[in-house]
């Protein structure tokens, strides 16, 4: 198989965890015999200094011809308090490719209990995904007004009908294959979208009589991530619940480092990066964990390529490197190995190439 892949590297640690990155996909091209064709292009705080624009438009360009997008992070404070900022450029790339729904699963890998700050029988068993709606809500919708004096301000919160029936119809089909439940988060005590949302999600369920459905207020929903979190399956809510709510269920394996995501569109090329953030304190320290982009990379294997089997290659190399003690700086707590983020890819490299034939990894730096 042959895929077009366009990398963007991104601030502070996002390239060197990219480059971790490709170099897994270079070990899957080269045990399962693909040829991945990646350009490299400038995005974010990286893309402003070159050339004024957070998303150039040769960047948007790329993206929208190739088959999938790999994103390594944005930000920085050098861009703090500017007019343009890095940001900018991510909501517009989701905008662009459409990329409404975002899934961000959170998995307690066996025998890795102990990573997570919670008590280790809290997140036995925890695995569930969500399914957050990524192009619509409060970030987008308009008006967005504040007074001439700065005493008043407006945020819009606006929803379709067809935007929530498109995630809830994502949702629904993830927990047919999976464990047949899902959770929708919502607000609908206060908020007409959230009622609105409620309806469809009712509504939808009758299409999937085998999975069950529940409704939860997000303020309750907040509490439960932590205190039961292996009571969830797959939980669909709107964009800024989903975006609060993911976050905080990054505690319960551990770390923001290990966390994968995918957005996804209709028909288009989905967008793949770690829900970590640029983390300028540590670039170019060697300490960055580069396994929420290596897993990235893995869930376009699956979702935008359909290499379910390659995808699991990936994340039992990452699972068997854990497993095996070695710790990047933000899982380390004293036992294990304690390693740089070139030893980390290199001892799940080692691990993907197993049974492994010829590479057939081809970049082309733009």
């Amino acid at each position: 198989m042959e895929k077009k892949i366009t990398v963007l590297p991104g601030d502070g640690i996002g390239p060197e965890v990219m480059k971790g990155a490709l170099e897994i996909l270079d070990g899957v091209a080269t045990r399962f015999g693909h040829a991945f064709h990646t350009t490299v292009k400038k995005f974010g705080g990286a893309a402003i200094d070159h050339s004024g624009s957070p998303l150039p438009e040769d960047t948007l360009l790329a993206c929208k011809q190739s088959d999938a997008v790999l994103l390594g992070a944005v930000g920085g404070p050098q861009w703090d308090g500017n007019i343009v900022r890095p940001e900018h450029g991510l909501l517009r790339l989701r905008k662009e490719l459409n990329v409404f729904a975002n899934l961000r699963p959170v998995q307690v890998f066996p025998g890795l209990e102990n990573l997570s700050p919670l008590k280790s029988n809290r997140v036995k068993g925890a695995d569930f995904i969500f399914v957050r709606e990524l192009t619509g809500g409060i970030y987008f919708s308009q008006p967005k007004t504040r007074d001439k004096e700065g005493k008043n301000a407006t945020d819009t919160l606006f929803y379709s009908s067809e935007e929530v029936e498109r995630i809830v119809e994502k949702a629904f089909e993830l927990a047919s294959v999976r464990k047949g439940k899902v959770t929708s988060v919502d607000k609908a005590n206060v908020l007409e979208t959230s009622k609105m949302w409620r309806e469809i999600v009712d509504s939808t369920a009758k299409k999937y009589p085998n999975v069950q459905v529940e409704h939860m207020l997000v303020d309750y929903a907040a509490m439960r991530l932590i205190s039961e979190p292996s009571k969830f399956d797959v939980i669909v809510t709107e964009n800024m619940f989903g975006d609060i709510l993911s976050d905080e269920a990054a505690v319960i394996p551990g770390s923001l480092g290990v966390m994968p995501s995918a957005s996804l569109s209709g028909n288009g090329p989905g967008l793949y990066e770690p829900i970590h953030g640029s983390a300028p304190d540590i670039a170019g320290k060697g300490e960055a964990n580069p396994v929420g982009m290596i897993l990235s990379a893995a869930m376009m294997l699956r979702h935008s390529f359909q290499l379910e089997k390659e995808a699991e290659a990936v994340e039992r190399a990452v699972f068997e490197t854990l497993q095996a003690g070695y710790r990047t700086r933000d899982i380390y707590s004293g036992t294990g190995y304690l390693t740089s983020t070139k030893e980390m890819v290199n001892q799940i490299h080692l691990r993907m190439l197993e049974d492994s034939t010829s590479a057939t990894l081809l970049e082309v730096y733009v």
